[in-house]
């Protein structure tokens, strides 16, 4: 049986999931990888768990069968660390979003993570476990379409918080909100468009978009154990972006 502490990551498919994996497995720990979709080659988690998130919201049955199988691979030994790291981004216009959207947005992102803290809490009480919740830039400053994303962001960094006041010294529950991430995906999103992509890296004080490894980086050294004291930060990872002001002038 490992003695590696357990760190649990949602989402971990895909871009900054993949490089959670990786740093935490890198650190030590025993990974617990969930997402909806198979991993595309090796993932390098120790454990990998196909998982509907939005269903565990909606299906309280196939939730508690997901978190049995969380528990029968930890063994009783507890759970350092959940990483809420999954989540969808579905972009629309005040009068196009509908209540489906609606729905799946506030599932995934918002109430997925509540869910799972809670429903884990015995395990994360055990190991003296961290919580960290996946936010967004959105969650503060955001732009056209991208209403419901940004709310249910907003919402999660809020959820942060009272958490942490809420669960007080039972386990630390701490927020990242990056700003734009060099993923595929984005990336893909930029094909053909490459000047805007330069544009994008240049908005940045920093004069670069992030990579997928500096927020990974920065989520192991928030779930250290050894930092007792550090719950309910909610932090921006951002370039420096949040902070410049966008004139005409």
């Amino acid at each position: 049986m490992s003695t590696k502490p357990y760190a649990l990551i949602t989402g971990a498919c895909g871009g900054i999931g993949q490089a959670m994996v990786k740093a935490f497995s890198n650190e030590g720990y025993s990974v617990v990888a969930t997402d909806i979709r198979a991993p595309q080659g090796n993932l390098n988690a120790d454990h990998f768990i196909h998982v509907d998130l939005e269903k565990t919201v909606r299906n309280a049955s196939y939730a508690e069968t997901i978190f049995n199988q969380i528990r029968d691979i930890i063994e009783n030994r507890g759970l350092r660390v959940l990483i809420n790291n999954a989540a969808v981004q579905i972009l629309g216009s005040t009068d196009k979003l509908n209540r489906d959207a609606w729905n799946e947005t506030l599932n995934v992102n918002l109430l997925a993570p509540f869910f799972w803290i809670q429903n884990l809490l015995p395990e994360l009480e055990k190991d003296q476990g961290s919580v960290i919740n996946i936010s967004s830039i959105h969650a503060q400053l955001t732009k056209r379409e991208f209403v419901a994303y940004a709310t249910s962001k907003a919402a999660l960094s809020g959820l942060t918080r009272s958490l942490a006041v809420d669960l007080g010294g039972k386990i630390r529950v701490n927020a990242i909100e990056p700003a734009a991430i060099q993923t595929d995906m984005l990336i893909a999103g930029f094909v053909g468009k490459e000047k805007l992509l330069e544009d994008l890296n240049a908005a940045h004080p920093t004069g670069k978009i992030g990579l997928p490894e500096e927020v990974a980086s920065f989520a192991v050294w928030l779930a250290d154990w050894k930092n007792p004291f550090l719950t309910g930060a909610v932090v921006r990872l951002d370039g420096g972006i949040g902070g410049r002001l966008y004139d005409p002038a």
